[in-house]
């Protein structure tokens, strides 16, 4: 399945790129969005892309060849942003994204064992050359913190109910691939909840995944660090696909909204705080129904803009 970006009109419509502006797209994936930007900001625009997949990395070559040193094209996690934008001479973007979704490549991949929809190992990793799987974190973790990750980042009801089945099968044999987990997870469920078990299976997944790229970690990480990289009146995109990153963005633009913190009784200011950022989405953006009849993939994607004060 071809991989298509979503939210892609909105985007260009808040980061509105013109000509000779510099980019980052720290998410590059299929490269979808830094095709419209190159496309949009002429010969003298660049685009800074981060990509961490190594296959997706391997297969931008083509958009390598096409624009040439417009793209400054990066395998690495966008975690480092800061150190890759000044290896790159890249000190202040007029606009910088985050689109934190999966490809299709990724999640139709078998290989990946990013959904229970095939079976197939249970890798997970986006980089499959680094790190730990999910297949070791379902082999080694005990009880107490597969329960915490299934709970903090699947936010799954019967969190250490499937915990407790997990350590026991894998005492008889092995939980080896995606088939055998969603088994697992199911047989796990309360009779009632049965019917549901694809609902459970997903916030596992999700749970597993988060855990193994140590996902919400890098976006803390790093939205301070676009908004350092931002221009006065840039602007920062995040569009999310789950609750704990949406979270995660709104909290850190509602601290960059704060303005004066001393107390109300005080004549003056004096603690010199004001607000750093313009917050360009009262609510998150989501996708419109034509989007979503061509591409179901982004139902659960929202779109959170902000503009750099200063």
């Amino acid at each position: 399945m071809r991989h298509t970006p979503v939210l892609s009109k909105e985007v260009i419509e808040f980061l509105h790129p013109q000509t000779g502006e510099n980019f980052v797209d720290a998410t590059f994936g299929a490269g979808g969005h830094t095709i419209q930007i190159l496309e949009k900001t002429g010969p003298a625009g660049r685009v800074l892309a981060i990509e961490r997949d190594p296959k997706a990395y391997i297969a931008s070559e083509p958009h390598k060849m096409r624009f040439g040193k417009r793209l400054i094209l990066v395998q690495d996690d966008f975690r480092n942003l800061k150190e890759i934008a000044h290896r790159h001479s890249i000190t202040a973007a007029e606009g910088i994204l985050f689109d934190l979704g999966m490809s299709s490549d990724q999640l139709d991949d078998p290989k990946r064992g990013l959904s229970f929809q095939s079976s197939g190992t249970l890798d997970m990793r986006f980089d499959q050359t680094a790190g730990y799987t999910a297949q070791q974190v379902l082999d080694e973790y005990p009880v107490s913190e597969l329960a915490r990750i299934f709970r903090e980042y699947g936010e799954e009801r019967y969190a250490r109910r499937i915990a407790r089945a997990v350590v026991s099968a894998r005492s008889i044999r092995r939980i080896e691939n995606t088939q055998s987990l969603f088994d697992c997870i199911r047989r796990s469920l309360p009779q009632s909840a049965r019917k549901t078990a694809a609902d459970s299976a997903r916030r596992i997944f999700q749970a597993l995944r988060i855990e193994v790229n140590q996902e919400l970690d890098a976006l803390q990480s790093a939205l301070p660090q676009a908004h350092t990289l931002l221009a006065p009146g840039g602007k920062l995109a995040v569009i999310s696909f789950h609750s704990l990153e949406d979270r995660i963005v709104k909290r850190f633009f509602q601290e960059k909204l704060k303005g004066c913190t001393c107390p109300p009784e005080f004549p003056v200011c004096i603690c010199g705080k004001h607000p750093q950022v313009r917050v360009l989405t009262r609510k998150p953006v989501t996708a419109s129904e034509e989007e979503l009849a061509a591409n179901p993939r982004a139902r659960s994607a929202k779109l959170r803009v902000a503009q750099k004060l200063g």
